[in-house]
């Protein structure tokens, strides 16, 4: 018999725009919290209009923002502050992504609502945390790798440090960390019943899981150069080679046990003792990889390694992740039908004899504002008076 799903009962005011915290609040939604997504009177969140657009909404807008609620609120007025305060009075949980002090300006800070709710968790998700001598600087996701070390270590090696293609700053720093702060901060209230400010700085959350190189740094007494630490390139077992068609493998044997069932896979046991060799012949030994890899083209060896348990696997682009038996086999991918419902992936977290979260779109501005409204104990009047005077 199936349950509700993991966060059925939780409610979520939230107040992010563009990627960090709209991810993360769609994935609480995705495990069945009740998220209203607060946005301004006049253009909403920016996510809307940014990239390519399906029809009149941003993919940005529309893979970020579903199974949520919809509100509009002006909250620079003190009737649309008061209208906030009441919500939050009914809320568990408030995510932020304003720099530090637009909240305290407005009036909407953890102290205000905190005094009202002391249950309440209030996360504030921004670059640089709410102390240090960045707390104020602006940023984007390149400017917090660059910082956390991340970018310099991103590339081949004699070449420049690479944009990743997966934004690590905003979503392992401001998305994923988010998360494990507010659910933290949920079971907290709920088992002692006061509430947490969760200061999430993407920064930090990033700089904290870069693990190899701090590990070298203490070994080695200085980093490796881009591209030459343990698991960017040092080591012949563990890398990208590229195939005849111009596609790349991953090899990732960094056991003896893969590595030398790749060695007997391509008949060259005399490479076997170069396994984690560095140096010369470590270039020896990946040159000798390169040759035979290059030799044919991707798919050939996909193929011949598929029934081995040696960690090498093609590289796939993005439609040969859409086309991957397994992610189809796994349910990942969902939607595509139309513009309003683009391709996207599920939530990939699965849980036992949990009922699924319907799946619905991501709301319209204001969408659900006269029912959110209502919900607080507004009447029909007041909240067309709130409309007519532009609160809402």
């Amino acid at each position: 018999m199936s349950r509700p799903p993991p966060l059925a009962g939780l409610r979520v005011l939230d107040l992010t725009r563009l990627l960090p915290g709209p991810l993360a609040t769609q994935h609480l939604a995705d495990m069945g919290a009740d998220v209203i997504k607060v946005e301004d009177t006049g253009g909403g969140d920016y996510a809307r209009t940014l990239g390519p657009m399906a029809g009149d909404t941003a993919y940005l807008f529309l893979l970020t923002n579903r199974n949520k609620r919809g509100l509009t609120l002006d909250l620079r007025r003190a009737e649309g502050r008061e209208v906030f305060l009441r919500l939050a009075a009914g809320a568990d949980v408030i995510v932020e992504g304003f720099r530090p002090g637009v909240v305290e300006r407005l009036g909407i800070d953890y102290a205000t609502v905190r005094a009202h709710h002391p249950r309440v968790v209030y996360c504030a998700i921004t670059g640089y945390g709410q102390t240090g001598p960045y707390r104020d600087r602006a940023g984007h996701d390149l400017n917090y790798i660059g910082y956390a070390g991340v970018l310099d270590q991103t590339g081949s090696a004699g070449g420049p440090p690479a944009i990743p293609s997966l934004q690590l700053g905003d979503l392992l720093g401001g998305t994923a960390c988010a998360v494990m702060g507010i659910l933290a901060g949920v079971i907290d209230a709920r088992l002692r019943g006061e509430g947490r400010y969760v200061d999430v700085a993407m920064a930090d959350c990033v700089a904290a899981h870069h693990l190899f190189p701090l590990m070298t740094l203490q070994a080695d007494g200085a980093g490796a150069p881009r591209g030459a630490d343990v698991l960017t390139g040092a080591l012949p077992c563990y890398g990208v080679y590229a195939t005849a068609d111009g596609r790349y493998l991953a090899v990732g044997a960094l056991e003896a046990k893969f590595w030398a069932t790749l060695c007997t896979a391509l008949e060259r046991p005399d490479l076997l003792a170069g396994h984690t060799a560095r140096g010369a012949e470590g270039a020896r030994v990946r040159a000798e990889l390169a040759a035979i890899f290059a030799s044919r083209p991707q798919a050939y060896w996909a193929e011949r390694f598929a029934a081995l348990d040696c960690c090498v696997s093609p590289v796939l682009d993005m439609a040969g992740v859409r086309a991957d038996p397994h992610f189809a086999a796994r349910g990942l991918f969902a939607g595509g039908d139309t513009p309003g419902n683009p391709l996207h992936c599920a939530f990939p977290v699965r849980f036992s004899d949990a009922a699924a979260v319907p799946e619905r779109p991501p709301p319209a501005p204001g969408e659900h504002t006269d029912a959110v409204l209502a919900e607080a104990g507004y009447d029909t009047a007041t909240i067309a008076r709130l409309r007519r005077d532009g609160v809402v």
